[in-house]
């Protein structure tokens, strides 16, 4: 399938903020000694690799060399994570604020590429969607643990 540059640059962009987000998600799992945590962030790394195959097919069928470097957003995430533990320890609604700092920054990614006026054949459009909406769920369950740290036990 051959597709236009403006949607290999989104394609692009979209396998560089899942690359952030396997790093980020890396950072995590050494900032934690939490078992429950370092199983859901593996989870979610996991995830973020199975997406990265998705689009590097996409660009592989198009004739597009995939390409390794970390978008601006993902290394903002990853700095921001790292300030966030030296002011606040390595605590787990800390870590789990940082990682839902970054979600929402794939969520912004995803939706800016599905609203803009690139053109593109329906099986993107849909890879694009299905894995956006995958990673809503996955905010949704950070967000879920983190709120819970606010529950005084």
């Amino acid at each position: 399938m051959q597709l236009n540059e403006k949607l290999l640059e989104a394609l692009n962009d979209l396998v560089r903020i899942n690359r952030d987000r396997v790093e980020g998600y890396r950072k995590a799992i050494d900032q934690t000694d939490d078992a429950d945590l370092k199983a859901l962030f593996q989870r979610m790394a996991e995830e973020s690799n199975t997406y990265i195959e998705q689009l590097n097919k996409l660009l592989i069928e198009s004739g597009e060399e995939t390409q390794g470097q970390s978008t601006i957003y993902g290394k903002i995430y990853r700095t921001w994570m790292d300030v966030k533990a030296t002011f606040s320890g390595h605590d787990r609604h800390s870590i789990l604020s940082a990682c839902e700092y970054g979600e929402a920054a794939a969520q912004r990614t995803y939706e800016e590429i599905l609203r803009s006026s690139i053109p593109m054949p329906y099986s993107v459009r849909e890879l694009i969607a299905n894995q956006k909406g995958a990673l809503r769920g996955s905010r949704e369950t950070v967000r879920t643990y983190r709120d819970l740290e606010k529950i005084p036990h």
